[in-house]
């Protein structure tokens, strides 16, 4: 069987080095990003040029939609010029070229507002002694939008814009709330990251989940993290709608593996 066609915005950075690594026996991977990635097919620009990216999404199966200005406290001029600009370019790119879904790493910071309440303050700041494992509110996808910053932001503006896009251009696309896939694989630093810890076994299968998603699947928004002990947001949705099994869980006392220590 033909392997489908993945395009990686951000090819070069954390995840989409995972996904390659992981997944490319599976897919035919190419990436845009500024760096080059060695061994598949690169095109070494911004997003934020569309008559120059354009080229890149030609007989694309599915776009995965990584690059960003990930900083949470970024500035509006790079906030607009690599998140909001370019992620509309990158849908645009994807219509044009009959791109037929979009996955989009939208992340927890959409949500992030909620840090500020009850219970969750308490799991933020390592206060797990305050609550009852297992009988607490999590987040879920139907919470209101609550952005902590320019970046939550952008990362909300990205859901809304797929949704347009599915609705007047039949463009699929789903939208991934990222916890926190982190650099080694180890959460181990902090409460917070032991709580939004996105393994890399983990962010890979969700991902092949979407890419392989059926045709008339066509748009979702996800929370996604690993099944960690003290969890913020809900994964049921993920779990219900596209069989994601997590493999990994973070407590608050975690060990963390040495599989993946080299990415």
């Amino acid at each position: 069987m033909k392997k489908k066609k993945i395009l990686i915005t951000g090819g070069a950075g954390l995840i989409g080095s995972i996904l390659i690594k992981n997944l490319g026996h599976k897919y035919e991977f190419s990436s845009i990003d500024l760096r080059k990635v060695e061994g598949i097919e690169s095109t070494e620009s911004s997003l934020d040029n569309l008559s120059q990216i354009i080229p890149a999404f030609k007989n694309i199966d599915t776009v995965i939609h990584l690059a960003a200005d990930p900083a949470p406290d970024g500035s509006w001029d790079s906030v607009l010029k690599n998140n909001l600009i370019s992620t509309y370019n990158v849908f645009e790119a994807s219509r044009i070229n009959k791109v037929k879904r979009v996955i989009f790493a939208s992340s927890n910071h959409s949500e992030g507002g909620n840090y500020l309440d009850a219970p969750w303050k308490h799991i933020c700041n390592g206060n797990f002694d305050l609550l009852k494992e297992n009988d607490y509110d999590l987040i879920t996808e139907n919470h209101n939008i609550r952005p902590d910053g320019l970046y939550g932001v952008s990362k909300a503006y990205g859901e809304a814009l797929g949704s347009y896009y599915n609705d007047y251009h039949n463009l699929s696309s789903f939208h991934l709330r990222i916890g926190w896939v982190i650099k080694g694989d180890d959460p181990t630093f902090s409460p917070f990251a032991l709580s939004l810890w996105l393994s890399y076994r983990d962010v890979t299968q969700i991902m092949e989940l979407c890419i392989d998603a059926p045709k008339s699947y066509q748009y979702d928004i996800f929370n996604a993290t690993s099944d960690n002990q003290w969890k913020i947001f809900s994964i049921e949705k993920i779990k219900n709608k596209l069989g994601y099994k997590p493999k990994d869980r973070a407590l608050s006392e975690y060990t963390p593996r040495e599989y993946n220590k080299n990415i």
